[in-house]
């Protein structure tokens, strides 16, 4: 058994400036992406550096209001209903993946029209980085102590101050680990060899969903909802359902009908 580690959410100040670590996490995720999408594009002649630095822009302005707007609408709609300036207090966490993915796909669309380019082409591109934002994020949420795990007896559970006196299973670690890093080291190899327009999308689709979807099973629903369905279902599965069917059947028709 651990015991959740003392760590302040404001990593430095600077006068009346308070710089919080979740909002470095994402800022490390972009950085990450935009080098990591430079040496691919150095490797291939799908985009130029220009580009990429331009792909990232959007994507995180497509990350940063999807997400937030998402998390508001999916997971805390009864608070911004009641006060629709938590919208903006993004420092004290609350991004929804699934928002942000559908507000970097607005992005995207539009960006792939000013290239001339299939916007599946910029999806498969960026895909294998991805991963490296997400495992910025649950660090970031494990930083916030927030997004803790049910009870649990495993000798590696965690005692949450916020949660309780009872351990916990560490879920922003085992999302770390399983849509950050596997995830990651899945994408990356997968992509080193051409594969037909969005294969790589369908995998990432595909592999997210199945890892969100598994890691939901140790995870503590959101207080405002619990469970949606049969007593078990949360929002965050429900929410990756889709995702799960959608990489099946594009990999389907891509490789085997």
């Amino acid at each position: 058994m651990f015991h959740y580690p003392s760590i302040n959410s404001i990593a430095f100040s600077i006068g009346p400036v308070k710089v919080h670590w979740y909002g470095l996490m994402y800022l490390v995720g972009f950085v990450s992406a935009w080098l990591l999408g430079c040496y691919r594009a150095k490797k291939t002649n799908i985009m130029t550096t220009e580009q990429v630095t331009d792909l990232i822009f959007y994507g995180a302005l497509g990350v940063i209001l999807g997400g937030r707007i998402g998390y508001m609408l999916f997971y805390d709609l009864p608070d911004l209903i009641a006060n629709p300036l938590t919208l903006f207090r993004v420092w004290d966490g609350g991004m929804s993946f699934h928002g942000g993915m559908i507000g970097v796909c607005i992005a995207f669309y539009f960006y792939s029209k000013q290239l001339k380019k299939s916007m599946w082409e910029l999806t498969d591109f960026i895909a294998p980085m991805v991963p490296i934002g997400l495992a910025a994020g649950r660090a970031g949420n494990f930083i916030n102590g927030e997004l803790w795990g049910k009870v649990t007896t495993m000798p590696w559970g965690m005692i949450y101050p916020k949660a309780g006196a009872l351990p916990r299973h560490p879920s922003e670690i085992y999302e770390f680990l399983l849509e950050g890093v596997a995830l990651f080291f899945i994408l990356w190899f997968f992509s080193k060899k051409s594969r037909p327009r969005f294969a790589v999308s369908a995998v990432f689709l595909l592999g997210y969903g199945c890892f969100r979807f598994f890691c939901e099973w140790f995870r503590q629903p959101d207080p405002q909802y619990g469970y949606w369905l049969w007593g078990w279902v949360t929002m965050g599965q429900i929410l990756s359902f889709p995702m799960i069917i959608a990489g099946i059947i594009a990999l389907y028709f891509i490789y085997i009908k």
